[in-house]
């Protein structure tokens, strides 16, 4: 103990905070990229445990506090249940790509639209407010109960309920900005995509939204060009694909880590996969969704209008094709593609038949 005197008092000071207890002399060292989270992955700080008994919030590589309590309720606390490679890459990409839907869409190119179309506009603005509002609210339910130790992942998580949070935003933004307005709510937070907030753990709701529900819209986003009126709509499905497309590959490289890291949960979540392509198969029995409001709105902006809905409707055969195309080649990259070859997915016959 250091004596110190302070307006005539003396009294002791604990500096054993200053005892080298880590890596003292352990330099993280810029790349050309800057200093990104995969450089300062070094010595003992880049040791993830494949099992974490951290309940205090410390950060990775900290020593303990003496007689801390536990401060957070961290039930993901397995590595393979959340871990995936390239979490740090991921991160940064989201850093580096993040844009405002205040600036960066020219709105001033939105000009007038048939009272029909630019209905359909807002019916498809209001739908996908609503799935962005999920694909952001489950997310963060996730962030908290994840332990410090697995910081890669979590901030993965949370870079993408900014993007939703965008997202949200900026099909409001166009839904208003048109003179339409929001029109009527679809119920996309029932069902299957609702279903998504009652996953057990975090593989099973990241199968369920990363591969299949956001999945889907990312198939939508990258159709955007043949449903976009103005410069404004196609920089919005542009910039929010390319947001997208990262939520996803978080769902695919995660599957892939947990289908060779956890062998003995391969089943589990094959059985998630079956429950995503039954509602698939529904909706590729019947590609119009029973010609319900978003099938409807998508048809009469796909062919320009109401009296050109059969051309429109056949265009979102297309895509709903395409959806189950792109859903196959995600399944297969996360190690599960077995499961369209020895028959186990009822889904593998439809494919083998949109593609002749």
């Amino acid at each position: 103990m250091d004596q110190q005197t302070q307006n005539g008092a003396e009294f002791e000071l604990d500096l054993g905070w200053m005892e080298k207890q880590g890596e003292w002399g352990t330099h993280a060292e810029p790349s050309k990229n800057g200093l990104t989270l995969a450089d300062i992955q070094v010595g003992s700080y880049a040791e993830t445990p494949e099992e974490s008994r951290n309940l205090s919030g410390r950060p990775r590589g900290a020593v303990p506090r003496p007689g801390s309590m536990p401060i957070g309720n961290y039930t993901v606390r397995t590595k393979s249940e959340i871990w995936l490679e390239n979490a740090s890459f991921l991160y940064e990409e989201a850093l580096q790509r993040q844009w405002s839907s205040a600036t960066d869409i020219p709105w001033d190119t939105i000009e007038p639209l048939p009272d029909d179309v630019e209905q359909a506009q807002c019916q498809m603005a209001t739908f996908l407010t609503e799935v962005e509002f999920v694909a952001g609210d489950v997310p963060s339910r996730w962030v908290s109960k994840t332990s410090p130790d697995f910081y890669e992942a979590r901030n993965v998580l949370m870079a993408q309920v900014m993007d939703e949070s965008r997202h949200m935003d900026v099909f409001r933004k166009r839904a208003l900005v048109n003179g339409g307005g929001l029109m009527r709510a679809t119920g996309a937070t029932a069902g299957f995509v609702g279903g998504i907030d009652l996953a057990r753990d975090f593989t099973e709701m990241s199968s369920r939204l990363h591969l299949s529900g956001e999945g889907a819209v990312l198939t939508i986003f990258r159709m955007g060009e043949l449903m976009a009126y103005n410069d404004a709509e196609k920089a919005i499905y542009r910039l929010c694909a390319q947001d997208e497309a990262r939520h996803v590959a978080f769902g695919v490289m995660h599957m892939r880590y947990m289908a060779a890291n956890a062998p003995e949960r391969r089943e589990e979540i094959e059985s998630y996969l079956d429950e995503a392509e039954a509602g698939m198969l529904t909706d590729a029995a019947n590609p119009a969704g029973q010609l319900n409001q978003t099938s409807e709105s998508l048809s009469i902006m796909l062919g320009g209008g109401r009296k050109y809905f059969d051309e429109g409707f056949r265009k979102l055969v297309s895509i709903r094709k395409r959806q189950l195309q792109e859903y196959q080649k995600r399944v297969t990259s996360a190690g599960f593609g077995d499961r369209f070859k020895n028959g186990r997915s009822r889904l593998g016959h439809m494919m083998a038949n949109v593609a002749n």
